[in-house]
Formats: structure tokens, sequence, C-alpha cells
């Protein structure tokens, strides 16, 4: 645990120095309505990255969440325009209800008929993305048509802050409270770290697995409906390559893609940081272009720092247990053990 805090803390210093690094060049980057921008424009992702997390610690991975978020945003839309009563909570119970179906066919797929987590939600990533086209016959959903609630859910200032950033707080908090409080959250840890072990000691991996996506699908549905309303559009392309943004916070947020390892204070820090670096390449004239080329370079360190980091442990686990054996004599090792024919 002192491990990944040390990882937290060096993340976001790194955070800290580039945020600094960029106001000395551009101090208007350094104003609290850059700031409040950041979070404004990181909301989403949080959410997302919050579902994501959840599959990673279990080995797997969910490519789908970008055609989820897209599909339900798509069928929010067109909800809205045909029902203009709808309400905010009607809407969100639908864009939840959406995307947990989503998340949990990805689930079921996986646990019932036992098929690796990348397959399943390469296949489903395509799925998703051809029915948006087929519930719009290739037409979008343009901003007169969007219904009036959904677009003022993500623009609305809640406490003086944005409402995209209380989302995603308790987003944030409510998956911390499970990876820390809950058994089902610990239970995600303990099968990343030792799928085998998990089993003999008898946790419930399938319905845990079911859970995992089950609620990655359920976050990125809520993320659909905000996506949309507030860029008021929805189209067949939304959000397309979006999934690879949430990998790599992920990732540069210290979740290990070899599962078991990681925490929220990381993942949500490694949002910041590409919230950070998103917002400053406009503000320091640098071409969008080289944001891919940054988060490409960035994932490669990140996981280059992971593997590092887990050899180390490992090493460090299995070093005491080596000394110990190197110290006990080989006859008092030979007086501990029973002898042939005796009852162990």
């Amino acid at each position: 645990m002192r491990q990944h805090h040390g990882r937290d803390l060096a993340l976001a210093a790194i955070i800290g120095l580039l945020v600094l690094a960029i106001g000395l060049r551009a101090p208007i980057f350094l104003t609290l309505r850059t700031a409040l921008d950041v979070v404004n424009d990181s909301g989403i992702l949080v959410l997302l990255v919050m579902g994501q997390m959840l599959v990673l610690l279990t080995r797997g991975v969910d490519l789908s969440v970008a055609s989820t978020l897209a599909l339900t945003g798509m069928l929010c839309a067109q909800a809205g325009r045909a029902w203009p009563e709808l309400g905010v909570v009607s809407l969100m119970g639908l864009a939840a209800a959406i995307g947990a179906t989503l998340g949990a066919f990805n689930g079921l797929l996986i646990t019932r008929f036992q098929l690796p987590a990348i397959v399943v939600t390469l296949g489903t990533m395509s799925a998703y993305r051809g029915a948006i086209f087929l519930v719009s016959g290739g037409a979008w959903v343009n901003e007169q048509h969007i219904h009036p609630a959904i677009k003022a859910l993500p623009r609305a200032e809640w406490l003086g802050g944005p409402a995209l950033g209380w989302i995603a707080l308790a987003a944030a908090l409510a998956t911390a409270g499970l990876l820390r409080w809950r058994r089902e959250g610990r239970d995600l840890y303990a099968y990343g770290g030792n799928p085998s072990a998990a089993q003999v000691v008898g946790i419930p991996v399938q319905r845990r697995l079911f859970m995992a996506y089950t609620l990655s699908g359920l976050l990125a549905g809520v993320g659909g409906l905000l996506w949309v309303g507030r860029y008021a559009i929805a189209f067949t392309e939304l959000a397309t390559g979006y999934e690879l943004t949430v990998i790599a916070a992920c990732v540069i947020g210290g979740v290990s893609i070899a599962g078991g390892v990681g925490t929220v204070t990381g993942a949500v820090l490694g949002v910041a940081f590409i919230g950070v670096v998103n917002g400053a390449l406009p503000v320091i004239q640098v071409s969008p272009f080289w944001q891919q080329a940054i988060a490409g370079a960035v994932i490669l360190t990140s996981v280059a720092l992971n593997a590092r980091s887990g050899r180390q442990h490992r090493r460090q686990i299995l070093a005491p247990q080596g000394a110990t054996a190197a110290t006990v004599p080989p006859t008092a090792a030979a007086s501990t053990a029973p002898s042939q024919g005796a009852p162990a």
C-alpha cells in the first residue's frame, strides 16, 4: 500500500511541475477559470475510468466503453425527443439502465462462455457502434432536438463548481468505497492478484466479473447522457477512439493491466494528467496532433515503471523467505521434517 501511495505522490508532483512549467509560458493557465475548465473537460472521463479500473483489476479490459457511451447517448437523445415530458431523473435512470444492460451483456459472454475479455469487448465495440446506425438510420440528433434537461445537467454549476466535476467526484468516492469497504471490491483485487487462489478460497469469481463489467457499462451509459448534453449532438461516430484515452488514464494512474493493482486516487491523477496536457497544448500553441504522441509516450513509460515496480515488489516479498530458508541449518530442517511412514 505504501508503494502505491508513493507512486500517487510522485504523479501528483509531476502534474504540479507540469502546470507550473506551462504557467511560466502562459500565465493564463494558472487561473481558476482554466482549472475549472480542466475539471469540466475531465468529468466524463473520470466516470469511464472508474468503470474501466474495476475491469482492469480483474485482468480484463473493456474496449466497448466508448461505443456504450455513444449508443446510450443516442438512445437517450431519441427518447428525450420522443417524450419531452421526461425529467432529468428519468433520463439519468434510463442512461444508467441502458449502459448497465450493455455492460452486463459483456459480462455474460465472458463468464458464461469463458471467452477472453479483449475478444468479447472488441466484438461488442463494433456491434454497439453498428447499433447506433440502426436506431438512428445514420441521422444526427442536433442541438434543437436535444431534450433541455439533457443539455442543462452537464452545463450546470453547483456550489460554484461545474456539475460534471461534482458528478465525477461522487463516482470516484463511490468506487473508492466499493474497493475499500465492500467485500465485492476487495474480491476484485484478490482475483486479479491470483485468480487460482481466489477460486480456491471460495470467491464467487463469475459474479464478481459480471459485476465489474456491468458497473463499467453503467458508468459509460451515464457518461453518454452527459456527453450528448454537453456537446448537444448525437451521431454514429460519437466518441470514436475514446476507449484508448480511458485505458491510457488508467495506466498512467498506476492501474496495472496485469490485474490486482491500482487505486482510485491514482486513476483520478491519471485523468488529471491527461486533462492538463489536453488543456495546455492549445494554450501554448502546440498542434493537437501531438496529444496522441504524448499520450503514447506516457503510456509506454507508465507501463515500464509499473513492470519495474512489480518486479521490485516481488523481490521484496521473496527475499525474506529466501533469507529465512538460508538461515535454517540442514540438520534442523531434517529434524523438523516428518520421517517416512510417520503421519504428517
